[in-house]
């Protein structure tokens, strides 16, 4: 079953989002993407970021991704459990998958993905990619050696002071 949710947004998550778009305007004028992100929680900014990849040659250098680098380098942990992102735009593959990965509770974003698309912003093909069987995928994608690869999932199964994540 599926689960549904609907946040009703408050003054406060008003004002987080605010931020995230003002750190999105501001950033174009320094020379980076139109995106900006805030993490919050118990009412405490955690982190921003803002969209740098032009800026730093970097390609994972997305506002959301920046932001939980920052909050989880500030905090010490790899888990931001109990906390929201605002994000200026609906958060793109990457950074969907960041955000699920790092624990992150809930979501507010402003722009949409469509909004992103109409100016050249575009990750429906990425979506499209995922969906598609490997050999159809526009970047070859090749399972090799994969025995000798499971010797490291097999001492990772095997360790007893990992760190479970």
């Amino acid at each position: 079953m599926t689960k549904v949710y609907e946040f009703i947004a408050t003054p406060e998550d008003e004002r987080f989002m605010q931020m995230a778009i003002d750190l999105s305007i501001e950033n174009v004028a320094h020379g980076g993407g139109p995106f900006g992100a805030v993490i919050v929680r118990d009412g405490e900014v955690l982190a921003t970021g803002t969209n740098r990849v032009t800026a730093e040659n970097d390609p994972t250098a997305h506002a959301e991704v920046s932001a939980i680098r920052t909050a989880c380098q500030r905090l010490g942990v790899f888990k931001l459990e109990g906390s929201t992102i605002y994000t200026s735009c609906e958060p793109c593959p990457m950074c969907l998958s960041a955000i699920y990965w790092a624990g992150i509770s809930r979501i507010f974003y402003g722009n949409t993905k469509a909004d992103a698309k109409a100016i050249n912003f575009d990750d429906s093909f990425i979506y499209d990619e995922i969906a598609l069987p490997y050999r159809e995928r526009a970047i070859p994608c090749n399972n090799i050696m994969r025995e000798k690869a499971l010797a490291a999932f097999r001492a990772w199964e095997a360790k007893v002071d990992k760190t479970p994540y």
